[in-house]
């Protein structure tokens, strides 16, 4: 049986070097301790046997060394390269079939999300989850065949262009898109998510 695989993007959790345009309206403190705690709940609430979870950890030292995160769950390295170099080589490392990658600066995610998304590459090549700042929350793909080769080439990450851009990527491919939601890069991120 063809197993269904998660794999939740993460970056070790310290001052300075996570959330760093949060920190700038927060104080970075702060901003990696809201993320620290984000990740905890996201994975717990995510960690479902519906489907295999993995943790992809930056920097690479920390995929070993970290106590942030459940020591249960496989941990892989991102390794080098922009977030599209990252994600693809995600995508390469895992046995034929489905898989999604999730970032994890997403309060609002479930598995209920996650499974719909699953749902639909059974019968979609790709799949996503809009953010509302123009990027993607999700990216999956049915994997019955390798990644395109220019997959994620020519994104503008980090820019209302990230999804249009990326799903340029993928001509004459079935693409969904599930549900929208927030990601939080910023104080007036977390003040929305707030009220």
């Amino acid at each position: 049986m063809i197993r269904r695989h998660l794999v939740i993007m993460l970056k070790e959790p310290r001052a300075g070097r996570v959330k760093t345009r949060l920190g700038r309206d927060i104080g970075m403190t702060a901003a990696a301790w809201w993320f620290r705690h984000q990740t905890r709940a996201l994975i717990r609430h995510l960690d479902d046997r519906r489907w295999n979870t993995s943790l992809a950890i930056t920097p690479d030292r920390a995929a070993t060394a970290s106590r942030a995160w459940p020591a249960h769950l496989p941990r892989i390295a991102q390794g080098p390269g922009d977030l599209g170099a990252r994600m693809l080589r995600i995508f390469r490392g895992f046995p034929p079939g489905p898989v999604i990658i999730v970032g994890s600066d997403i309060p609002g995610m479930t598995a209920a999300h996650i499974d719909r998304a699953f749902r639909k590459l059974g019968t979609h090549d790709a799949v996503f989850g809009p953010a509302t700042d123009g990027g993607f929350w999700l990216i999956g793909l049915k994997r019955s065949a390798p990644p395109p080769r220019g997959l994620f080439s020519q994104v503008r990450w980090s820019s209302e262009h990230a999804l249009a851009d990326t799903l340029a990527t993928l001509p004459d491919r079935r693409i969904a898109l599930v549900d929208r939601l927030q990601d939080v890069d910023t104080g007036a991120d977390l003040a929305a998510l707030s009220a």
